[in-house]
């Protein structure tokens, strides 16, 4: 693997590009999980499938746009249903959470139709579903870290606002911070980040890569950052062992990435739970 990475410049792409999105993705998966907004994450991927096949139709009508990159249309599609989200919020204002539902059953109602007009499901269509080590080009990568840089700027700049709306909205609103336009800018960057990270994750498994490792991180973290720094470390080890282990065996990263993740939330558990029944014994004795 290590000798293939210096030797194929694909492999270098899905590396870098698969460790910056093991950086951002948990980092606003911690703000995601403490708000309880998971679904947010499933909300928009299927916004962005709906992108990626209205994308893939096209390029079959129009042979004008064949030189599109469908990731630039799943952008379009993902930050177009955040903003969705936030106006159906308003809207349904004692029932908030009504909105993502419906943003999720739209974008599998739309994308369903549109992948039927065009045919179905192919090779590229599976690889954006599962992820694909080879789909990823130096334009995806450098896309990824323009997306990364922005999302890292966006934290360091409002993270006392993205922490006071995370625990207390009302306390929040009364402090002076405007929640409305820092949510919204919180939802468009996971928009952008779901959408920048489908080719290395996949559409379909891209919010187990924004929860899972938060999950594991409360399991054993005493402190809100340092839940965001286990969570980071444990997306970066889901990604990497993910990655080899799909050049391995030939499989979607996708998977990979994911079930790693899960073993290490098992791990989590099962740590806490151990610790707990040896803090219990030492008390007794």
């Amino acid at each position: 693997m290590i000798e293939s990475f210096f030797t194929y410049e694909f492999l270098q792409n899905a590396a870098l590009a698969g460790l910056m999105i093991g950086f951002v993705a948990p980092l606003l998966g911690v703000f995601i999980v403490v708000r309880r907004l998971s679904l947010i994450a499933d909300a928009l991927s299927h916004i962005t499938l709906t992108g990626i096949a209205a994308s893939l139709l096209l390029e079959k009508r129009v042979t004008a746009i064949n030189e599109w990159n469908p990731v630039y249309m799943g952008m379009v599609f993902s930050v177009t249903g955040a903003i969705l989200i936030e106006k159906l919020r308003k809207v349904y204002k004692h029932y908030e959470e009504l909105a993502i539902p419906i943003i999720l059953s739209g974008g599998i109602g739309v994308g369903v139709i549109l992948i039927s007009l065009a045919d179905g499901f192919n090779t590229d269509l599976f690889s954006y579903l599962f992820g694909s080590v080879t789909a990823v080009s130096r334009a995806d990568m450098s896309t990824v870290l323009v997306i990364t840089l922005l999302v890292l700027a966006v934290v360091l700049l409002f993270y006392k606002e993205l922490f006071v709306l995370s625990f207390d909205e009302d306390h929040a609103a009364v402090s002076g911070v405007n929640g409305k336009l820092i949510h919204l800018l919180f939802i468009v960057m996971v928009a952008l980040v779901i959408a920048s990270a489908m080719q290395i994750v996949g559409i379909l498994l891209v919010s187990a890569l924004m929860t899972l490792p938060v999950a594991a991180a409360l399991r054993i973290s005493k402190s809100f950052k340092q839940t965001i720094g286990l969570s980071i470390f444990f997306g970066e080890l889901s990604v990497i062992v993910g990655l080899i282990t799909s050049y391995q065996l030939s499989v979607p990263p996708g998977g990979t990435i994911v079930v790693t993740a899960i073993l290490i939330l098992i791990g989590a558990i099962a740590y806490r739970k151990v610790s707990g029944q040896l803090s219990l014994k030492g008390e007794t004795v």
